[in-house]
């Protein structure tokens, strides 16, 4: 009997412990909105709006989940994450990660071209990895032509890795040195079938000739290009299997400037022969105008901005958008431009600000910047911004 009132005791004090919690957590919360409302952040608790916040983007995401995909687009993206675990516990319980992708969304129909811009180590590559599932995905859907990919295993991928396709950023390390031109362009081809075995030779012949590479470039290997060429192999390489979608992770940066006009040529002029959709990575941003039908502007791992292409370079609503554009140089030396200078670096991924993630650089940063994530939503068609500035 003794031992009983003991467990009811135990029980009850656990049970009273969970309730002054939680209305403690509720007077925070409550002070929060006040605080909110009265523009006075001096007892605001960072970490209770940090979980309310995370709380309500799951809700939201688990929302969507049930939404159908849209039917027009060759790829639909909700709410997408890749963590990359830093330290876990004894137990292998994940103590900290690197927030490389933070609940990403963007649609892309067939034929279009999004550019994705950002500086470096914002999570732009990553991103496109983890959407063609060279990376899992921690969380959120991938919609490729209806079907969801993120929840499909290696194999069940496999047949679709002939529709989705890459071209990598150096083309000095993405081609395998011992391998000619011609066994690098043959080798998915033969794996995939896309040919018969007899047609494989004049198929290679072809797609370099549609690439601009001579046909005498069969026979030669990797390091007896220069990047340019190296660059046309890497393509040839990608479209080999006719793909429809392809990520173009920063495929002229590591090239002359003569030398990426060529390059952006050709892929314009393979998108209107072949019918692709790219996603074009680039730090370029009068590459990406040139090339791009939308524009997302990521920064520390979320989409800050996105948009059509003539919306978001003549109607920039973000303020690290605007800080981007004000860094193209100006052709015109007569016409001067004010540059708008961001102070300090990028925060870390794996520690990021409460809050807005660039209210530590951003020149028009209010108070609730330093505490309130903004919500990202669509400010006008087709136009989406996550800025506190449009409340």
């Amino acid at each position: 009997m003794e031992n009983d009132n003991k467990i009811v005791s135990s029980s009850q004090q656990k049970a009273l412990a969970e309730q002054a919690e939680r209305e403690l957590f509720e007077k925070k919360l409550a002070e929060n909105k006040k605080a909110i409302e009265t523009g006075d952040f001096s007892s605001f608790d960072d970490e209770v709006e940090a979980k309310i916040e995370e709380e309500a983007r799951e809700k939201k995401a688990e929302e969507d989940k049930a939404a159908p995909p849209d039917e027009n687009a060759i790829l639909e993206v909700r709410h997408l994450k890749k963590f990359f675990t830093l330290k876990k516990s004894l137990f292998g319980k994940p103590l900290s990660s690197l927030r490389a992708v933070d609940d990403v969304s963007f649609i892309i129909h067939p034929g279009e071209t999004l550019g994705i811009v950002g500086e470096s180590g914002c999570g732009k590559t990553t991103m496109g990895r983890t959407v063609l599932k060279l990376y899992h995905p921690t969380a959120g859907q991938v919609f490729f032509e209806g079907q969801d990919v993120a929840g499909l295993k290696e194999k069940e991928m496999r047949c679709l890795r002939t529709k989705m396709q890459i071209v990598f950023q150096d083309p000095y390390s993405s081609l395998p040195p011992r391998s000619t031109v011609g066994d690098i362009l043959a080798e998915p081809v033969k794996v995939h079938n896309i040919v018969p075995k007899e047609q494989i030779k004049d198929y290679v012949l072809e797609l370099m000739e549609s690439c601009g590479l001579r046909d005498y470039y069969y026979e030669r290997y990797p390091h007896e290009f220069s990047g340019g060429q190296r660059q046309r192999i890497c393509i040839a390489r990608a479209l080999a299997v006719k793909p429809k979608f392809i990520v173009c992770d920063e495929p002229v940066s590591a090239l002359d400037v003569s030398i990426q006009a060529q390059i952006i040529n050709l892929l314009k002029k393979l998108q209107q022969e072949r019918g692709l959709t790219y996603m074009f990575i680039s730090h370029d941003l009068s590459v990406v105008k040139y090339i791009s039908d939308k524009i997302g502007i990521m920064y520390l791992g979320s989409m800050v901005e996105f948009g059509n292409k003539a919306e978001i370079f003549n109607n920039p609503l973000h303020p690290y958008t605007e800080a981007l554009f004000s860094a193209v140089p100006n052709p015109n030396p007569d016409e001067k431009t004010e540059k708008i200078v961001l102070t300090g670096d990028i925060p870390s991924p794996a520690n990021p600000p409460k809050g807005c993630k660039f209210h530590t650089r951003c020149p028009r940063c209010k108070e609730i910047c330093k505490h309130v994530a903004p919500e990202y939503k669509e400010l006008e068609p087709g136009h989406f911004c996550a800025c506190h500035l449009y409340d």
